[in-house]
């Protein structure tokens, strides 16, 4: 087993698919998978973003219960990725360029959002990695609000997006790793990359697929 600093470090090299089949098979619920929530900036092949969770609770404008003291965007913090949950089937987006102005500015990684956000050119000229759900051209103003930062999050069931908890997101979607399953879903996906490579080696010699697979993947 590696350190926690090295495991979170070797952590990087895995895509989000890698990182998934290792959670699925440590029985993390849905494997980290944070269903329905895609890139929107900058768009790319490429782009990655890996980071400990900032996470932000939306609610309704008239809903009772806490006000943050400052702006949520004031909340980024270097090196860190903002998680935000808003309230199903609001019309309106929660984020938007303005937003992401400021969250470059105090060295946010990325932002990922469990509803609607906006402005997507600005996000993508400011080249500032955006993941949600969807889009609208309406913006918060009198339908949502933030009311606590950095709460545990509840996504589906029994996945849940803490605070600190790992966010990985790339072109294939976002998984998030609480921080007591890094060194074994690192050990897992290193298991499996040479299981691949071993595979994709059979395969480009010409070798079938269904052999091959029942072979090296068991």
């Amino acid at each position: 087993m590696a350190t926690a600093s090295k495991a979170l470090q070797g952590l990087r090299k895995f895509t989000t698919c890698d990182i998934g089949d290792a959670l699925v098979k440590l029985k993390y619920p849905y494997g980290g998978f944070l269903d329905g929530l895609q890139m929107f900036s900058p768009g790319q092949t490429g782009t990655r973003i890996f980071g400990p969770a900032i996470t932000v609770k939306m609610v309704e404008t008239r809903s009772p219960g806490p006000n943050p003291p400052t702006h949520f965007a004031d909340t980024n913090e270097e090196g860190h990725i903002m998680y935000i949950q808003q309230p199903k089937g609001l019309p309106s987006a929660c984020w938007g360029g303005l937003m992401s102005t400021r969250a470059k500015k105090l060295g946010g990684l990325g932002v990922i959002v469990d509803g609607r956000i906006r402005d997507v050119q600005e996000h993508k000229d400011m080249q500032f990695p955006v993941f949600a759900r969807g889009t609208s051209v309406l913006g918060s103003n009198t339908f949502t609000r933030a009311s606590e930062i950095n709460v545990p999050l509840q996504f589906k069931g029994d996945l849940w997006v803490y605070p600190k908890d790992i966010l990985v997101g790339d072109e294939n979607g976002v998984v998030v790793v609480p921080p007591s399953l890094i060194e074994q879903a690192v050990d897992l996906c290193q298991e499996r990359w040479e299981i691949d490579e071993k595979t994709f080696a059979a395969l480009y010699a010409g070798e079938p697929m269904g052999p091959t697979i029942k072979k090296l993947r068991k």
